[in-house]
């Protein structure tokens, strides 16, 4: 790379600052793209969540911007991992990707690898890739991936390894170049980090504590999107329901706002805390010809015991309580949750307290774990920790028992003709496409590509276990216009 480029920070403020290492980027790879006589290619390998994803799309936008051209190959002159840390097996899937890294860099010495994201967030995860993976290039977290385009050209100019973990940050900074992987519906962060810690959940730990954007931040964000082409969005955050930065700007204000919005079709929110999910939420959601019918609300367990020494908030009846009160406001609503088993101290009599859950709220989809013990969380000092073949028991046990629930209740909607968003080509069949139900429920259907995008009247012809196979009728209403 030259080394005559200067870099020296300008005194602005952001996201100002970062445009000025965009184009300083964009001096490096034309160069280098001239002096190789081809594009440079970046590939970004997302693990984790949708907060993930979607700073994923952010650093994919950067590259861009940058003159990167963007490829899913790993063998590529630049990879970034975007690293979860949620669970321990997480960390390991990342460290055996760095094996294979490391051999195609051995024969292109040119490849410069990064890591980013929650696992960049824990001290003895920075010590073992100091020892152990010294071919790393870029070393960030998660409260300065705003900052990727300085990382990047420092690492560049200087050929240097560059580290630069924040502990924590007030700052949110927005507005940079985002290459989205759909361009009719986005993700949009409304929110930073949370404060509940759970004694189980690393993620205070690594994402900070809360931190709220301003309403009139998102609110204009919705609006570009929109004018975009953008139809659908998912407001995102570790704990939606605690938006906000006064009493009056609170998250089913926030929800009213963009509702009014033109040209938004639909709107998403993850995730919920059932602790914090509150009656003006779900009126709101009620009234709302926008919101769609789906919740995502993690139980976690349903023994009132184990809720207590995971630090939740809230007993079985609680949960059960606000479960009633949704369904009462919507009848037609979709709930799925998540469900950790194994946690230290769960007995069978526990387990048997979450399957009674499980057939009493009939979830039309849950995400069932294995407890993972994460060092530095109160969880993994405590005393009884649940044997592995115990655990696996208890989980095959939850798992039959979500199975059969969702089954009973997910071919209700054989024979109506539903609105689908239409997402893509399906992978397996280039003449089916697939789509989503307001509910979230994946559609099959035939149909041709210029439908993607558009959200089409399907006729639900076939429940196939946690999706529908259907057919568009000659008289399918496009609600696009």
């Amino acid at each position: 790379m030259p080394e005559n480029i200067d870099i020296s920070p300008p005194q602005r403020h952001e996201p100002e600052r970062q445009y000025f290492y965009i184009a300083k980027l964009k001096e490096l790879v034309k160069a280098e793209t001239e002096k190789l006589g081809r594009p440079l290619r970046a590939a970004i390998i997302t693990f984790g969540c949708q907060m993930n994803a979607r700073d994923s799309e952010k650093l994919a936008g950067i590259l861009i911007a940058a003159g990167f051209a963007m490829t899913e190959d790993e063998n590529a002159d630049f990879v970034l991992y975007n690293t979860c840390t949620v669970r321990d097996h997480a960390n390991q899937r990342v460290y055996g990707r760095l094996g294979k890294l490391n051999h195609y860099k051995k024969k292109n010495p040119r490849m410069k690898i990064a890591l980013c994201g929650c696992m960049m967030q824990e001290d003895t995860v920075i010590h073992k890739i100091k020892a152990s993976y010294p071919f790393v290039d870029l070393i960030f977290g998660t409260h300065n991936i705003f900052k990727f385009a300085e990382l990047l050209a420092r690492m560049l100019i200087t050929d240097e390894t560059v580290i630069d973990i924040w502990q924590e940050t007030d700052q949110i900074v927005e507005d940079l170049p985002t290459e989205r992987k759909y361009p009719f519906k986005s993700g949009i962060n409304i929110m930073f980090g949370c404060n509940n810690f759970c004694t189980y959940c690393i993620v205070p730990y690594v994402r900070g504590r809360e931190r709220s954007r301003p309403a009139e931040d998102i609110i204009n964000e919705v609006k570009r999107l929109a004018a975009d082409g953008v139809v659908e969005i998912m407001l995102l955050g570790q704990n939606v329901n605690s938006y906000g930065l006064t009493d009056s700007v609170n998250f089913p204000a926030l929800l009213r706002e963009i509702e009014k919005i033109d040209g938004i079709k639909r709107i998403r929110f993850m995730t919920s805390h059932p602790k914090d999910l509150s009656a003006d939420l779900i009126q709101v959601m009620k009234d709302s010809k926008k919101i769609c019918r789906h919740i995502h609300l993690p139980l976690q367990s349903g023994s009132t015991r184990i809720l207590a020494a995971m630090n939740r908030g809230y007993t079985k009846a609680d949960y059960l309580g606000l479960i009633t009160r949704i369904r009462q406001a919507m009848p037609d609503i979709a709930i799925t949750t998540d469900i950790i088993v194994g946690f230290p101290g769960e007995t069978a009599a526990d387990v048997d307290e979450t399957i009674d859950v499980v057939e009493k709220v009939k979830f039309d989809n849950a995400f069932t774990f294995l407890y993972s013990k994460r060092t530095g969380t109160p969880a993994a000092i405590l005393p009884d920790q649940v044997p592995a073949a115990q655990a696996k028991q208890s989980f095959d046990r939850l798992l039959k028992a979500v199975q059969e629930t969702a089954r009973l209740g997910n071919g209700r909607l054989v024979g109506e003709a539903c609105p689908v968003l239409v997402e893509e080509i399906n992978a397996q069949d280039p003449a089916m496409l697939d789509g989503r139900l307001a509910n979230n429920t994946m559609v099959h259907f035939p149909g041709n590509a210029d439908l993607i995008g558009r959200i089409v009247d399907v006729k639900l012809t076939q429940a196939c276990g946690f999706y529908y196979r259907g057919q568009i009728g000659q008289d399918s209403v496009s609600y696009n216009d």
